[in-house]
């Protein structure tokens, strides 16, 4: 059957085995292809794909939906207990009918890929995290984020999108030789210009196989990866969920975050950091004025 731009494919020469979608297909039959779930562009000589049936797509998504959900239930047990220590401290160990309320951090999350970034946007709100959502082409991003920066004056920055390595174009260590690694690099130390401390803007970046150590480099707190391996799309919203929900007086292991992620520390590494949430009491349940009294 004919490819054409749209359709899921998998490539032969790499065993199947990820799922792609077809974006461009050129005159010398070069076909340039999006990740449907790892944040990867590639290209693949035309006769290398093989369309992928309903049947088998869908079996392939109920896998990775198995993967999200299981990091979902990991998560919920984190927050839970992070919640329960929270009210403990929050009143000083005594009991209280008094409720408290919490404040996590505010998230700017850029993305390269607008499909991806509304998988993450879903994400956050089921698990509760307020974010704003930005859709800006990775060349783009370092000329744009101090705008993006002043406007929504983030707690928590999240700069990603597509990359790969290509050997082609260099060696491992050498920056030329990834997609985009460069334009989140860029825009990682142009964040840090405007705020260069650690704690006061936690900043993940990166997306597959980005050069992880110059992301570190730049000023991330936490980066893609380490071992030049795709990463999930919704890896960056486990790492945010984690800081976002742990207290400012707390510092964060690094393998704390990394362990609900969907791709683990081959993938995903970072510093140790400290969370943003603030708890406050008491909670005072306002109803609009005219149903009735504040």
């Amino acid at each position: 059957m004919e490819i054409k731009v749209g359709d899921i494919v998998a490539r032969k020469s790499y065993h199947f085995d990820l799922l792609f979608k077809v974006t461009e297909i050129a005159h010398d039959q070069t076909v340039y292809l999006y990740g449907e779930d790892v944040r990867l562009i590639a290209d693949a000589p035309y006769d290398d794909l093989v369309l992928v049936d309903e049947n088998e797509r869908q079996k392939r998504q109920r896998t990775d939906r198995e993967k999200v959900d299981h990091s979902y239930r990991l998560f919920r047990q984190d927050y839970q207990l992070i919640r329960q220590k929270n009210e403990y401290l929050a009143t000083g160990g005594y009991s209280s009918d008094t409720e408290f309320f919490q404040i996590p951090g505010r998230v700017l999350h850029i993305d390269g890929d607008p499909n991806y970034l509304k998988k993450c946007l879903a994400l956050y709100e089921k698990i509760g995290v307020p974010v704003y959502g930005v859709h800006c082409h990775e060349k783009e991003m370092p000329d744009k984020i101090d705008e993006l920066l002043d406007k929504y004056r983030p707690d928590i920055l999240v700069i990603t999108g597509h990359d790969a390595f290509s050997k082609s174009k260099g060696k491992v260590t050498e920056l030329k030789a990834y997609r985009h690694s460069r334009h989140f690099a860029q825009t990682v130390r142009q964040a840090r210009k405007r705020v260069p401390h650690l704690d006061q803007l936690v900043i993940f970046a990166g997306a597959c196989q980005s050069h992880f150590e110059s992301l570190i480099r730049a000023g991330a707190n936490y980066a893609s990866s380490p071992s030049r391996v795709n990463i999930h799309a919704l890896d960056p919203v486990y790492i945010v969920a984690k800081i976002c929900f742990t207290p400012f007086d707390e510092r964060i292991n690094v393998w704390d975050v990394l362990r609900n992620t969907l791709t683990g520390e081959k993938g995903l590494g970072g510093v140790e950091t400290k969370g943003v949430l603030r708890t406050g009491m008491p909670y005072q349940k306002l109803v609009d004025e005219e149903e009735g009294d504040l």
